[in-house]
């Protein structure tokens, strides 16, 4: 292999990893206050976004579903976010 598709496949291959970054595992970790784009950093988008209030002038409230994973097999995690900050967590076991 050519020493430029080498390295473009290392590249191609550490980016691909990058995108699957988030760790279900990591989910236990959210706490209030953590921003928006630390939450998507840490563990992905979520599986379900429901807005629960979006009204002018005030600050948008939303709601973050994950659903169990399987590295997480039995926890559904709700993120409740206000004003792109982190408000409550909610974990409950699914069985």
């Amino acid at each position: 292999m050519k020493p430029f598709a080498a390295t473009l496949l290392g590249l191609l291959l550490a980016v691909g990893t990058g995108a699957t970054a988030a760790d279900a595992n990591e989910r236990k970790f959210i706490r209030q206050g953590m921003g928006e784009g630390e939450v998507l950093f840490k563990i992905g988008k979520p599986d379900h976004e429901a807005i629960i209030r979006s009204v002018k002038g005030q600050a948008e409230e939303k709601a973050w579903t994950y659903f169990p994973h399987w590295q997480d097999p039995q926890t559904l995690t709700v993120i409740t976010l206000r004003a792109g900050v982190v408000a409550s967590i909610e974990r409950k076991i699914s069985r």
